[in-house]
């Protein structure tokens, strides 16, 4: 897969040496607590390593992108579309910025609209689709800003932080996108 250059970070390919920075992010519940349940309980080391070789093989349902930054290439997070039908060409996009640090800063916005872009020029999808909570405000703030648009709300359908929330589904297709300029 081919790099994707923004204007304060880069999509690139998967690295060995992003063990160490993945592996920070899978067990802190700061970060996780946006994630799917399969964050649910602690990963082990090698749930990560395996991951990451599948990753680094080609052997994972997922293709995605580190989340890099423009100069000096060091981890921030990483984007991923899984869930690729390619009869239909649409896929679910999941995105994580690996530290606090790092969020707020538009990391994720930037990348989200690079993969958008690439997905739909380079992979010929027509709908990319995820699902976020609905205490996520700021996440929710960055998919409206790539274009997404709320297609649907399952009313207190995930248990988190000790009482019940929403999952907002968003969608973007290809249609909608035309005309929006990235970087």
């Amino acid at each position: 897969m081919s790099r994707l250059q923004g204007t304060h970070i880069m999509l690139r390919e998967y690295r060995q040496d992003d063990l160490p920075w993945i592996r920070e992010w899978v067990n802190d519940p700061e970060i996780v607590q946006h994630l799917s349940d399969i964050f649910l309980y602690p990963h082990a080391l090698e749930a990560t390593e395996a991951y990451l070789d599948a990753m680094l093989e080609g052997n994972s349902d997922s293709r995605g992108f580190v989340i890099a930054d423009l100069s000096t290439e060091a981890y921030i997070g990483q984007v991923n579309l899984d869930s690729i039908d390619w009869k239909n060409r649409v896929a679910r996009v999941g995105i994580v910025i690996g530290s606090s640090e790092q969020m707020g800063r538009g990391y994720g916005t930037e990348a989200m609209k690079l993969l958008i872009s690439f997905a739909f020029l380079e992979m010929n999808l027509n709908r990319i689709e995820l699902e976020v909570y609905d205490f996520n405000e700021r996440a929710i703030r960055s998919y409206l800003a790539c274009g997404f648009v709320q297609e649907g709300r399952l009313r207190e359908r995930q248990y988190k932080k000790g009482r019940y929330w929403d999952v907002i589904q968003m969608g973007i297709l290809k249609s909608d996108w035309k005309g929006v300029v990235y970087p």
